[in-house]
């Protein structure tokens, strides 16, 4: 049996050609300076949307960006065929560094997070005052990961003509979150669409809440123009929904500087991830107090440092509590 070299002076011996290419691979990347920028509107099964100037482009994300995935929120650099016609597909080559994120795990023990909206301004927390009941431990939990992701949580409440709000109110007082009280049958002649819209009108809004609330029917309202398929309803016995949206997807605020980001509807909201030392951030008049606190203090122990900084009456004591009360979510169920 002969043997062949890498260089065989045999005219008769076949050289396979390399399957790969024949060209030798470089680690030398492009770097699409001509890239246009655009902005991430859906996901589905490795094909995204992208807003690029006015028009619509389906996109797949470019293979150097190795396992980083660009999420609904997310600003892009996209190459490739821009038109936006049918059957074009551009490619995803760089996202821009997320001013703010909107984390989940699937529950406490999971140790694996995920990201599900990039660059938000504020999360719209939907909870129906009745039909279904109020869960104000899966409202902590979102107001919790609003916090340590960098925005800004809103109350929506709605069906006020079931139930008053004044309890449920009072529970987030001290927090100074601002909210908003929807009824049924007042929100469809415009004056409480009116003061939701003073809220979201320029700044980018993930809206988020538990079958059933609402949510789906708020932003129809919102942006009419692109209405989803289907709206839900309650099951009499569980009190849950059936779930109306399968993806978060961004969609323009109509009639005002802003956009609205349906996420789908969640029964629960893990906070694996939350650090605590983030979540203190959103409370100015206290974090100060924990520069005296212990490595690695859980701020609900006994040497936190914020017992003597709201003693010496640095900050109102119901403050401490509602952060103490938000922190405690991470070890309780929301059903509990």
């Amino acid at each position: 049996m002969r043997r062949y070299g890498k260089n065989p002076d045999e005219d008769d011996i076949r050289v396979r050609p390399n399957r790969k290419g024949n060209r030798p691979r470089t680690h030398i990347r492009p770097k699409h300076e001509d890239a246009a920028e655009g902005m991430v509107l859906t996901v589905d099964r490795g094909r995204l949307t992208v807003l690029v100037e006015d028009r619509v482009v389906m996109a797949m994300k470019a293979r150097e960006l190795g396992r980083k995935a660009a999420v609904v929120g997310d600003r892009v650099a996209v190459v490739g065929d821009l038109s936006g016609k049918k059957d074009t597909l551009a490619r995803i080559v760089r996202i821009a560094e997320r001013t703010s994120v909107l984390r989940r795990t699937a529950d406490d023990d999971d140790p694996y997070e995920r990201v599900v909206v990039a660059n938000a301004d504020q999360l719209a927390i939907v909870t129906a005052l009745a039909d279904p009941e109020p869960r104000p431990r899966l409202i902590d939990r979102c107001v919790v990961a609003a916090y340590d992701g960098g925005l800004e949580p809103v109350l929506v409440l709605t069906k006020s003509d079931l139930a008053s709000a004044d309890k449920l109110l009072e529970t987030y007082a001290t927090l100074d979150i601002p909210y908003v009280v929807t009824s049924r049958e007042e929100f469809t002649d415009g004056a409480e669409l009116a003061r939701v819209h003073e809220l979201l009108d320029g700044k980018v809004t993930a809206f988020v809440g538990h079958s059933g609330v609402g949510k789906t029917t708020l932003v129809n309202a919102l942006v009419p123009e692109e209405r989803r398929r289907t709206t839900g309803h309650v099951n009499a016995v569980t009190g849950r929904g059936r779930h109306t949206t399968t993806s978060a997807l961004a969609l323009p605020l109509a009639g005002a500087d802003g956009w609205v980001i349906d996420t789908p509807g969640v029964r629960s909201f893990g906070l694996n991830h939350v650090d605590p030392s983030r979540v203190i951030l959103a409370f100015p008049d206290l974090e100060p107090g924990t520069a005296d606190c212990p490595r690695g203090c859980s701020h609900d122990e006994k040497d936190c440092a914020l017992d003597a900084w709201v003693a010496d009456g640095h900050a109102d004591p119901a403050r401490l509590y509602s952060l103490r009360r938000l922190l405690a979510t991470r070890e309780r169920r929301e059903e509990d």
